[in-house]
């Protein structure tokens, strides 16, 4: 398992300090653009261990009277119904969950603003349903030229012509459901306007990663890469930085090529840019408290093989350009690594080259790796599951922890009354089962008790699962990599 390598409470600290730092420079308001995951944010808890998923959430919660949160949608992708690909819903249901986990924490959320609108029917829906639940609306439209065109864009007829969107603190944290849906246009947007209002409103963007703070070649910039690898993002040393203060810093190539064009439009808006690199933009603060660098090193490293695995598997889902299996190979060849340093993979493949179904491979905390292939009654993820909580909990493999005459009744109902063409439990039906038997089964109730143990275990699967057991596997907080073979192929027809 994994050793701690960040220390978070020091990174809330003084991350809090920075932010109030940037909002004292500029004066009455802040916008800060908030890139990645405001919370859930389980890239950085991996290639940095110590880092909570919610950190960010947390860092503003502690300023929370301070703070309102817009949140940043392209109309285009609800008119098409885009999907996020990491947790399998539209960009309309993302929307209102953000809305919803924003305020279960008592975050304020000011208003949802609508990027490149035009009347489409599917937009103005879901306006009308924002609308009815007491959320303020804005709409951004296209403008021709931008960002090129810095005459139009910063005038009545371009930046102009955006709804004003109402807000009423002082740091306002624009946040969006995914890559793409305007952002950085929206804060632009915002300062043009607020300058005509008289209000000194400042710009500042908050990107966990690249850390410029660290090496280009560091693994925890380079798993970054992995990350992205669909978006074609280069992590490059920001030249402008360089020339102005002659000190290396990490950016990517986006914000590296776009810079010159916002400090024009910096300009036009204030009369002078407040910025001299687009690493100075930035109030991220994550690389100065990471306290074991071997440690990152290690888990950035598992994170890019993992990476790797997931290219792979959607670019056989063909979710996934060729482009982006080359560059996640190019990241493992520059790091040195293989498929076997991921400790899970071999006896996975091992076992189903040995047995010709398909199999699962979990590395528990100790190291040990257990392994579990398709049965009459069992799919893979299901047998390796039991095989887990069996060692786990120190039961005798002998023993079953769920005897056929428990699992057939199950199997009848699938297929019989629910007419499932597969029979086998799957693994949340495994553990429903185990469950039921808790309080008549000693080694069941025993078995149970080990799943905390699961959360951060990695795992393996020589088959693209199906989605209700890579769910089941994902809730539990195992990290699970498989092979680009569907579950369908002829190999595993029968078995």
């Amino acid at each position: 398992m994994n050793k701690i390598a960040f220390n978070n409470e020091k990174y809330l600290t003084i991350q809090r300090e920075n932010i109030m730092k940037r909002v004292a420079a500029f004066g009455d308001k802040l916008y800060i653009e908030f890139g990645g995951k405001l919370f859930d944010d389980y890239h950085a808890s991996r290639v940095l261990p110590g880092f909570k998923p919610d950190s960010k959430l947390q860092m503003l919660l502690g300023m929370k009277e301070k703070v309102e949160i817009v949140i940043v949608v392209n109309s285009n992708d609800i008119n098409k119904n885009k999907v996020r690909n990491d947790l399998g819903i539209s960009y309309q249901a993302e929307v209102e969950r953000l809305i919803e986990a924003y305020k279960e924490v008592d975050l304020y959320v000011g208003s949802v603003v609508f990027t490149f609108y035009q009347p489409a029917p599917l937009v103005d829906a879901f306006i009308t349903k924002l609308n009815h639940i007491g959320v303020k609306v804005s709409k951004l439209y296209e403008i021709n030229g931008y960002p090129n065109n810095i005459p139009l864009i910063v005038s009545d007829e371009g930046f102009g012509k955006n709804e004003y969107i109402e807000t009423t603190r002082p740091i306002v944290v624009i946040t969006a459901p995914g890559p793409g849906s305007g952002k950085m246009a929206t804060c632009l947007s915002q300062l043009y306007h607020e300058n005509k209002r008289g209000v000194r409103a400042g710009y500042a963007k908050y990107e966990t990663f690249p850390v410029w703070s660290l090496p280009l070649d560091h693994p925890v910039n380079l798993a970054y890469e992995a990350a992205t690898s669909d978006l074609e993002d280069v992590n490059m040393i920001d030249p402008f930085h360089l020339q102005a203060y002659g000190k290396t810093a990490v950016n990517y190539n986006r914000d590296v090529q776009t810079f010159p064009l916002l400090k024009a439009i910096f300009e036009k808006i204030y009369g002078e840019s407040p910025y001299k690199s687009p690493t100075d933009m930035g109030v991220n603060m994550i690389g100065f408290a990471i306290e074991d660098q071997e440690a990152s090193y290690e888990a950035s490293k598992a994170e890019v093989i993992r990476r790797y695995y997931e290219a792979r598997k959607l670019n056989f889902l063909g979710k996934f350009k060729d482009s982006a299996v080359s560059k996640e190979e190019v990241l493992m060849n520059q790091l040195g690594l293989t498929i076997d340093d991921r400790k899970c993979v071999k006896p996975c493949l091992d076992k189903q080259e040995e047995t010709g179904v398909a199999c699962v491979s979990i590395e528990l905390p100790n190291g040990e790796v257990v392994v579990g292939k398709t049965s009459t009654l069992l799919r893979a993820s299901s047998a390796a599951l039991l095989n887990a909580l069996k060692v786990l909990g120190k039961i005798d493999d002998s023993f079953p922890l769920l005897s056929p005459s428990v699992i057939e009744p199950i199997q009848k109902l699938k297929v019989e009354s629910l007419r499932h063409r597969n029979p086998r439990l799957h693994a949340e039906e495994v553990l429903i089962a185990l469950a039921i038997q808790g309080n008549s089964n000693p080694l069941a109730s025993v078995a149970l008790k080990q799943l905390p143990k699961l959360k951060g275990c990695q795992a393996h699967s020589s088959v693209i699962l199906q989605e209700v057991d890579y769910n089941t596997f994902k809730k539990l907080g195992i990290e699970i990599t498989e092979e680009p073979v569907s579950y369908a192929h002829r190999l595993y027809k029968g078995k």
